[in-house]
């Protein structure tokens, strides 16, 4: 909206605004809006959960530290929604689809997790949605997401093709091309690309999720994915950089920058009063719809692969639960981990919390980093 008043319409009255033309401009504006919103808005929003008794039940079965953060308020993940969105819808060029499908995202997997945390607060011992349940609203949502790309792609807004790290000349597009030329055909033509799409979006949503146990710890690896997800972004839309890097260029993704730079800003702010010890804590409407944008982005910037490094952390996070499962139910009740996610597991074996959370924000950072690494090494 700002940018639509202020370059749109004033520019041609006074020069200087020509400025918010610029996506690294209104991009640090996002950031900053973000940031101060969720600040600014916190204590009002602790205040309010307190008052409405809405706090965290801890497990009996988790770690013993954690039961003494019984009742921190939580769903704290609503201030991170309201501070990205706000200000998306302010600095970026609202004209352009790929920024309202990442709002979709976000709100709709934030929906999922305001739900599963609303069941839990209200029955007082931990049970949200069931699994299967929580299943089936996460690839409800992935998939109408798949579709509206598709519905993109036919009005040539989209692309299927994949970026490959160290593979420059190797995109594949995950659909089966002879299949789409018919009506009859079509559905089987694209169930590929939908599939990925499903379960790229729900694994990285249920990844945020699982990591989101202790103090700062997941919206502080949010902050250097999100970050970097800003510069994936700003570099495939734009021309210089896109053909330094050799990537396929496409200057609709330029405005996902924005909504990147208030998801990295509204982290931030939030982390003010999730870090140790934390104030709130941002409850499942907050790591889903995190999670859930997040890997829409990546599907939007054409980076799929490179999520894997982006969110490695979150990733490591989640094949500990699968691994952990997979041993118990395989090898008859024997175990890897002392105990899934992998943070619970360090803390079993004497890491404070505090140790742990620093060094897998270090992990996340260089993993961020060997990802960008990527773009020129193809």
């Amino acid at each position: 909206m700002l940018y639509y008043l202020l370059y749109e319409q004033l520019y041609k009255f006074a020069s200087p605004l020509r400025v918010f033309r610029y996506t690294t401009f209104r991009t640090a504006f996002a950031s900053l809006t973000a940031l101060f919103l969720c600040i600014a808005l916190g204590p009002w929003l602790i205040a309010k959960l307190r008052e409405f008794q809405i706090g965290q039940y801890i497990r009996a079965e988790g770690p013993e530290s954690h039961h003494k953060k019984a009742g921190t308020p939580t769903m704290g993940g609503v201030l991170i929604i309201i501070s990205i969105v706000i200000p998306t819808l302010l600095w970026a060029d609202l004209r352009y689809p790929y920024v309202w499908i990442a709002i979709a995202a976000l709100v709709g997997f934030g929906w999922i997790g305001f739900l599963d945390d609303y069941a839990k607060v209200t029955n007082r011992r931990n049970l949200g949605l069931t699994a299967r349940r929580k299943l089936i609203y996460q690839f409800s949502v992935a998939f109408t997401l798949a579709v509206a790309l598709l519905v993109m792609r036919a009005h040539g807004d989209f692309s299927t093709a994949m970026n490959i790290p160290f593979f420059k000349q190797y995109q594949p597009t995950l659909l089966i091309e002879p299949l789409l030329h018919s009506p009859w055909t079509y559905a089987l033509g694209v169930a590929p690309f939908c599939i990925f799409v499903c379960l790229v979006v729900v694994f990285t949503s249920n990844a945020v999720n699982l990591t989101d146990g202790l103090d700062g710890l997941a919206i502080g690896l949010m902050v250097i994915s999100a970050g970097a997800l800003t510069m994936l972004a700003y570099a495939g839309g734009h021309a210089q950089l896109a053909e330094y890097l050799q990537l396929a260029r496409n200057p609709r993704t330029s405005e996902l920058t924005i909504f990147c730079g208030s998801m990295t800003g509204a982290s931030l702010g939030f982390l003010w009063y999730n870090a140790h010890p934390a104030e709130i804590f941002m409850g499942d409407v907050g790591s889903l719809g995190l999670g859930g944008s997040l890997a829409v982005v990546a599907v939007l910037i054409k980076q799929e692969v490179l999520l894997l490094f982006v969110g490695g952390v979150f990733v490591l996070e989640a094949l500990s639960v699968i691994l952990q499962v997979g041993s118990y139910k395989l090898r008859g009740g024997k175990r890897i981990f002392r105990m899934a996610p992998l943070h619970h597991h360090f803390e079993k074996i004497g890491w404070t919390e505090s140790k742990i959370i620093v060094r897998f924000w270090i992990a996340g950072l260089v993993l961020a980093l060997l990802a960008l690494s990527t773009l020129k090494l193809r």
